[in-house]
Formats: structure tokens, sequence, C-alpha cells
């Protein structure tokens, strides 16, 4: 209970010190809120959305959850991303993986964890769509921080192919997508994609996802150009 306690006691702390700053700073923030960021991060406690962007209460809108993955079925994630883009506005939408991430090293191995061997599987695709690269790589670490880099790159690619972002785009170059990678050991977010605002940097995007490998997944294909429009099959 000792830790528990210390947690509402920093709570009391820091809302008074807030107060004393700005009387009206909740107040202003209760009444609504209009974040410019949507942010898709890992659940890892060590890479806390706010503190790590410098930015306060109300300015970000967070989702976060294991490897940072964008799932088309995960309906917790598609909600999220819909009311973000179509209710809030947000103007960007941000994948931020991390180095050292645990969902990463796990999804390396041939070991079981059980449930979430089916969450990895998405990282798992990455590392068997660009295993010469990585085979390429002798040490461990930097194979793993090229994973995660490389997984960035795949989920802000399924985030491009979502119904949301392609509605979104089809009204206007907004949301723009972007990825980093945070580095646990420096502190630094680094800019693996930046400015993804149409179908044409997305397919650009698609090709560095699979940066020296030869073959590899088909694209997604039918993509929607218009509210409405179904998918269309592709080869």
């Amino acid at each position: 209970m000792e830790n528990f306690q210390k947690i509402i006691e920093n709570n009391r702390a820091w809302a008074a010190s807030m107060k004393a700053a700005d009387p009206e700073y909740f107040a202003k923030r209760a009444a609504r809120q209009e974040p410019l960021f949507l942010y898709i991060g890992c659940a890892d406690s060590r890479v806390p959305a706010n503190v790590v962007t410098g930015t306060e209460p109300g300015d970000l809108f967070v989702h976060r959850n294991i490897a940072n993955l964008v799932m088309p079925g995960d309906l917790n994630a598609m909600s999220v991303l819909q009311f973000a883009v179509e209710v809030l506005d947000v103007k960007h939408v941000i994948v931020t993986g991390h180095y050292g991430c645990g969902g990463v090293k796990a999804a390396m191995t041939g070991t079981s964890f059980g449930l979430v061997d089916h969450w990895l599987q998405p990282i798992r695709n990455v590392i068997r769509w660009n295993k010469p690269e990585l085979d390429a790589i002798p040490d461990e670490k930097t194979r793993s921080e090229r994973i995660v880099e490389l997984n960035v790159l795949e989920q802000i690619y399924h985030l491009s192919e979502t119904p949301v972002i392609q509605h979104a785009w089809a009204k206007g170059r907004r949301p723009l997508l972007h990825g980093l990678v945070y580095d646990i050991h420096e502190g630094l977010l680094r800019e693996m994609a930046t400015g993804i605002d149409s179908q044409e940097s997305a397919d650009a995007l698609a090709a560095r996802r699979l940066a020296g490998v030869p073959t590899g997944p088909p694209p997604l294909v039918g993509r929607l150009d218009s509210p409405g429009q179904s998918f269309a099959s592709g080869g």
C-alpha cells in the first residue's frame, strides 16, 4: 500500500502545483479537448507519451499497446483512430516504437509466451519478410533495433491502409502520418518517416519497409478513393 499511497500523494502535489501556476489550468482542459496529435505507442513503462514529447495534458490523444502495433482487427485501436480523426480532427498520427522493446525481443525468439504470441505475429512477419537484411546484422542488439525501426514503418503502412485514413485523405491531405523511435538510452526521438500524407507517399513507404528484400508480401490492395467505395481485389 505504501507505493500506491505515494501515487496519490504525488497526484495531490502535482495538482496543487498546477493550480498555483495557473488557477484555470484544469478548468480550461475540462471544457474541451482539441489535441493536434494521435500518439500510438508501446505500453512500456519507460516511454510515457507526454513526458518524452514534452507535451501537456490535452496535447496528445494516446493509444498504447505491446510493441505499438496497428492491427485492423483490433477494435480498440480502430475505434481510437476513428474518434481521433473523425471527431477530434487530429492533424497528425504518430507511431512511436522504442529500442529495447520487450515485444520485439520476444518475437525474435522461438519461445512460446502464451496468449501474447498471437499479438506478436505481425512482428514475426516483419522479421520473416526482412530476413536477408536482418541475417546480415551479426550483433543481436543492433538486429533488435533494426526490427524496431522496420516495425514502426510497417505500422505506419497499416495505418495508411485503414478506411479511416483513406476516407480522411480523400477529403484532404491530412492527417499526416509519422514514425518515430525512442532511444531509451539517450532519451531522444529518432525520425523514421514523416509527413506521409497521400497514397503515393504511403506506397513509397511500403518499399522502405521491405528495404533490401527482393520478395515479400504483396501490398494490401483495394484502397478507398472516396467514402463508400468498396475494397477491390488485387493480384
